[in-house]
């Protein structure tokens, strides 16, 4: 079943699958190479900084299954200094699809399909596909691999050896894990999702990130620190951003909770964003009083160093966001503010966490890139209703190293 949510597109996609299916009737059928026998494979994660960290179970789940094999993994540019620090990848290629560039152009659907069927000269074995969307398993089906696999549930399906079953109450992480065990052969226990949920998602073993030393030092240069942060010296970090409009908290609430952590305990206030952010970084800012020690690298650091700095902090407080998954994985305790989208599919892989949000009846609606109108242009009502006591309290609780249990 598609699993899309406008009609339009809906329709495009089916009546695109049963091209699909005619023009790819005429291919022979093929058989699963064995494990032994896969010495070179082909993995795409074409999205964002998110996305990716949540396909590290899936890629050790590669690695343990295919020890000796070559892993060549596609990303977009923008998570390409980030993909080359997962350690287990043999090599990073980058792709920049127009769908996921978010205004940075994006190569051409004709330079997309040439970069995919260049591919072939490197006779993959198996290629799999993490992101479940008839674009991207197109270009799979242009690479040429001899056992090509993904998810149908946003098309394309037709064009793949192996077809795996979606399920959306699957966590994303779980769901990659599942994906890669089934090109394998390999029937985990149940037990090892328990229906997909974050916190047994959270348990599912990863790929782990290999910080640079340099990134490191330039890290506690820029925090003034000489290591991780000490009792004696809390830095809390504010990610200001979410990509998009509909996961952002206002910044006037979160300038709230950094006032009171900086008054209640003592806290440097870190400031993490993108070039974007700039000018909500500076409103936080100018909100806070002026004794507040704020280090503000908005704009300043690239994914490198991004994660260096995460890895130093006591307690990074964050909207459902990229940087959110990447400080899950480094270990960094979090405070995550969810509004539309859900923790159980799209929470941090993380038990030092604590997930703050409301129940309402609308919520999670998971209607990111196409929010209701009545959420457009203002903070939605999901996340309206998350308060300044909401996050100060689960921050605090995270600070006292208190029971980290998801609310």
């Amino acid at each position: 079943m598609l699993q899309i949510t406008d009609a339009r597109e809906r329709l495009l996609v089916r009546l695109a699958d049963a091209g699909l299916r005619i023009a790819s009737a005429w291919r022979p059928r093929r058989t699963r190479p064995d494990g032994p026998a896969v010495t070179r494979i082909l993995v795409l994660r074409l999205e964002r900084i998110g996305d990716l960290m949540m396909s590290l179970p899936a890629l050790h789940a590669i690695r343990t299954h295919a020890p000796g094999a070559d892993i060549d993994l596609v990303v977009g540019s923008w998570n390409a200094p980030l993909a080359r620090l997962i350690a287990g990848v043999t090599s990073v290629d980058t792709m920049d699809a127009p769908w996921l560039s978010r205004g940075r152009g994006g190569d051409t659907l004709s330079a997309l399909a040439r970069r995919a069927w260049q591919w072939r000269a490197r006779r993959y074995d198996v290629a799999i596909n993490l992101e479940g969307d008839i674009r991207s398993n197109i270009l799979l089906g242009l690479s040429g691999a001899r056992w090509k696999a993904g998810f149908g549930m946003a098309g394309g399906g037709p064009l793949l050896d192996q077809i795996v079953a979606f399920d959306p109450g699957d966590h994303s992480a779980a769901g990659g894990v599942r994906a890669v065990d089934a090109v394998f052969g390999i029937a985990p226990p149940a037990a090892a999702y328990a229906a997909g949920r974050r916190e047994a998602a959270s348990s599912l073993p990863r790929a782990g990130i290999v910080l640079p030393p340099a990134a490191l030092a330039e890290a506690d240069a820029l925090l003034g620190v000489a290591g991780p942060a000490t009792p004696s010296r809390v830095l809390v970090g504010i990610h200001v951003g979410a990509g998009r409009a509909i996961k952002e908290w206002p910044v006037a609430r979160l300038s709230g909770v950094a006032a009171r952590l900086a008054a209640e305990r003592d806290a440097t206030i870190v400031l993490t964003g993108s070039d974007d952010d700039r000018p909500a970084a500076d409103a936080l800012r100018a909100r806070l009083p002026g004794l507040v020690r704020v280090i503000n690298l908005v704009g300043r650091l690239d994914l490198p160093g991004l994660s260096a700095v995460l890895s130093r902090l006591a307690l990074l407080i964050t909207p459902d966001t990229g940087p959110m998954h990447l400080a899950a994985v480094l270990g960094t305790p979090l405070v995550a503010i969810f509004g539309p989208s859900s923790p159980e599919r799209w929470g941090p892989l993380s038990t030092m966490c604590r997930v703050v949000r409301v129940d309402l009846p609308c919520s999670p609606c998971n209607r990111i890139r196409t929010p209701p109108a009545r959420c457009q242009g203002h903070t939605p009502d999901c996340l309206n209703a998350v308060s300044v006591d909401d996050v100060y309290r689960a921050a605090d609780d995270m600070l006292a190293g208190a029971a980290h249990e998801v609310r």
